[in-house]
């Protein structure tokens, strides 16, 4: 069974940083593109960040600069970095994979709350 558990997320004053990390098991990731979404309240989902199978990433623009995505095929995770977070980054974050075959995977979510 595959699964996706996120990781890092919490309460953190403007201008503070969060990693958060997500773990994959039950699958190989080596193939796949990795991505981080965030759902604000009362907002659609929306896509934070990409990273492909050739590590090439992907950012929106909100988030350039200050977010990085990163990922460890051996250990199966995927990472983000988040530094100089403000309170509009508050949001459920979520982890995604989508395979070579086009198969897409969700984790459950982690809150990061930013106080101003």
């Amino acid at each position: 069974q595959v699964q996706l558990v996120e990781s890092g997320g919490g309460l953190v004053q403007a201008g503070g940083s969060l990693r958060l990390s997500c773990a994959a098991s039950g699958i190989l990731v080596n193939d796949n593109t990795m991505a981080w979404y965030r759902q604000a309240p009362g907002k659609q989902r929306e896509l934070v960040a990409t990273i492909t199978r050739a590590f090439s990433t992907y950012y929106i623009d909100s988030v350039k600069g200050r977010f990085t995505i990163s990922r460890d095929n051996a250990k199966k995770t995927v990472n983000l970095q988040m530094n100089s977070l403000k309170p509009e980054d508050t949001a459920v974050y979520y982890c995604s994979m989508t395979t070579d075959v086009g198969r897409n995977y969700w984790g459950k979510g982690t809150l990061v709350t930013v106080s101003s």
